[in-house]
């Protein structure tokens, strides 16, 4: 099927086209970017006012499948990730069991391709069982496309053994994603440690949790040669000791969250269980150090941790609630207020750390481009729609956000995935859909 894209303002990273342009999509690849094109085509989208950018690849999502599907599915992640822009997904392994062995990976990508309306990447654990003791399958589930290892959830505390599962990573050819946490410090910690714990009633987690780990996994990364990226970082001493691997020449990359780009610790006005994230909400510094970090190269991706929970694990204390938000689809709309309109980041800075960066910390060579040969995934985003967010319009299962009621502005129009059209937000009837 031909798509003919009109008018829009192709931003593509790879090339640095920054302008108006006709894209022209056929047989799942993109075959024209130029200024007019007059080629027929089946359909025909008006992308006029609107930013033609990369599909949006996230680097890390819970989708709880298999085993904790009442969180979440494959397919309702995928309808979530569809609205959101996001064409491809690196799906963390701490389900129900855990994804530690080529068999589980295969079997997952198996499921998503029949399931999901977007590209599902299974991440595999870095241990058997996420228990920390033995060895996953590394090579084997290398072999079944998992791009990358990850414990995510939890840091693997046995540094020996993490050294060895970075050493079998590097040989074959995958990254390791970090959660950088050293649960031995964080003593029931279920916020930031700071005076709004103290106001609460309820235990801190100190920047030193995150920080330690991030410090010993960049020193193993030095030492292994393993391409590491760490996840979710939250804290100012994360950016300063990315900043001073990649000075050093080290294959390391950073993930910033918009939870963590935008909220503090000071939003938390009362005890909510949707405010309950692992890391947690930092100070105004460690905000103003993450914004920075993202303006300067630094911090190379925006991630979501998109984490849905059931409604009963999220309404009740931070003290019982589970950790984590939805984010899927949030993200852009997120990004483009808090950072493309306010002069931290431009559009292009956008699409790069949303796009182009992951694209590259996975080897996806033919994605991350809005460009003559790649591969057909592709957002429209409108920057001029505002509105609320509202969690009961969400796609995803999950509810479970912060950002219920905030005003945005920006809106993802169209997202097509492989050249097929697999969400659009308005259709005939005036109701948005996910194909």
């Amino acid at each position: 099927m031909k798509i003919l894209i009109k008018h829009g303002h192709v931003t593509d990273p790879l090339t640095g086209r920054n302008g108006c342009f006709d894209v022209l999509i056929d047989e799942g690849r993109i075959c024209k970017v130029e200024k007019e094109i007059a080629d027929e085509a089946d359909r025909v989208i008006d992308a006029a006012g609107c930013y033609v950018m990369p599909g949006f690849i996230d680097l890390h999502v819970h989708l709880r499948d298999p085993g904790l599907t009442y969180k979440e599915t494959l397919e309702s992640g995928g309808r979530a990730a569809a609205r959101g822009g996001v064409t491809t997904v690196c799906a963390m392994p701490n389900t129900k069991p855990p994804i530690d062995d080529g068999e589980k990976v295969a079997e997952v990508h198996k499921r998503a391709r029949a399931d999901s309306l977007v590209n599902v990447i299974q991440i595999g654990a870095v241990t058997k069982g996420q228990m920390g003791e033995e060895l996953a399958d590394i090579k084997g589930m290398a072999s079944a496309g998992c791009h990358a290892i990850s414990e995510d959830g939890k840091s693997v505390m046995n540094a020996s053994l993490y050294r060895k599962s970075m050493k079998l990573a590097k040989e074959n050819g995958i990254s390791v994603f970090a959660h950088c946490e050293d649960i031995t410090m964080v003593e029931g910690g279920v916020m930031n440690a700071d005076a709004n714990a103290e106001r609460l009633g309820l235990k801190g987690i100190t920047n030193s949790v995150e920080d330690v780990i991030a410090a010993r996994d960049i020193l193993l990364a030095k030492e292994t040669g393993v391409r590491l990226h760490l996840c979710h970082c939250s804290t100012k001493d994360s950016v300063k000791m990315v900043a001073a691997a990649k000075e050093d020449g080290l294959p390391v990359t950073g993930e910033v969250c918009p939870h963590h780009f935008i909220l503090t610790s000071d939003d938390i006005r009362e005890d909510d269980g949707n405010y309950k994230m692992n890391p947690p909400l930092r100070s105004r510094e460690d905000v103003e150090a993450l914004k920075e970090g993202l303006k300067n190269g630094v911090m190379d991706v925006i991630s979501t941790d998109h984490a849905p929970h059931a409604p009963e694990e999220k309404d009740r204390s931070m003290a019982q609630a589970a950790f984590g938000i939805v984010g899927l689809e949030t993200s852009a709309a997120l990004t483009y207020t808090y950072l493309v309109k306010t002069g931290i980041l431009s559009m292009m800075d956008m699409a790069e750390k949303m796009s182009y960066n992951p694209a590259r910390i996975l080897g996806l060579l033919e994605k991350g481009s809005v460009s003559e040969g790649k591969i057909a995934d592709v957002v429209i985003f409108d920057p001029d729609r505002t509105y609320r967010i509202d969690k009961d319009t969400f796609l995803s299962k999950g509810r479970n956000t912060p950002f219920d009621g905030f005003a945005v502005s920006g809106e993802v129009t169209y997202t097509l995935v492989g050249g097929k059209v697999v969400y659009e937000a308005q259709c005939p009837d005036g109701e948005e859909k996910a194909v």
